[in-house]
């Protein structure tokens, strides 16, 4: 399988992600697959699923859309966006990019080593009542402007 059909493959699986599809994380990533996000820095599929097992049950209607992308060799570079329902309803709007990569090209697994998210968690962290006020403090402290 060459870096290009894996990455297809492996975006097509996120972006049509279901709860029940969790159980298919092992067809597209190795035993010891290794995931990080602003929250998270897990090894293994089981720790990568409940990962994600967690996000579906934190959120509503989850919309995981890859916008953009690069494939070169082993490595996929995605930019995506996340769109949700969050606590109280409130619609969480995540722009992000990932880092992922491959097994060896040519490989014919093609799977995922590993996935790491970037985002702005403060765009989560404005959402928490407690912590909206001190997020704007830290902005502000820290803004030119």
């Amino acid at each position: 399988m060459t870096g290009s059909e894996a990455a297809e493959r492996y975006i097509a699986f996120l972006e049509a992600m279901t709860p029940a599809d969790l159980d298919r994380l092992s067809e597209f990533c190795v035993p010891d697959v290794r995931f990080r996000d602003p929250f998270n820095d897990v090894t293994g599929v089981e720790a990568y699923r409940a990962v994600l097992a967690k996000m579906f049950e934190d959120t509503g209607q989850p919309d995981f859309v890859v916008t953009g992308r690069a494939v070169t060799g082993e490595w996929l570079y995605l930019r995506w966006r996340f769109v949700a329902s969050g606590p109280g309803g409130k619609r969480l709007w995540i722009e992000g990019m990932s880092e992922i990569r491959f097994d060896a090209p040519g490989d014919a697994r093609g799977k995922v080593i590993s996935h790491f998210d970037f985002w702005d968690a403060g765009q989560v962290y404005e959402r928490i009542p407690v912590l909206r006020s001190l997020v704007g403090l830290v902005k502000r402290r820290l803004s030119i402007g």
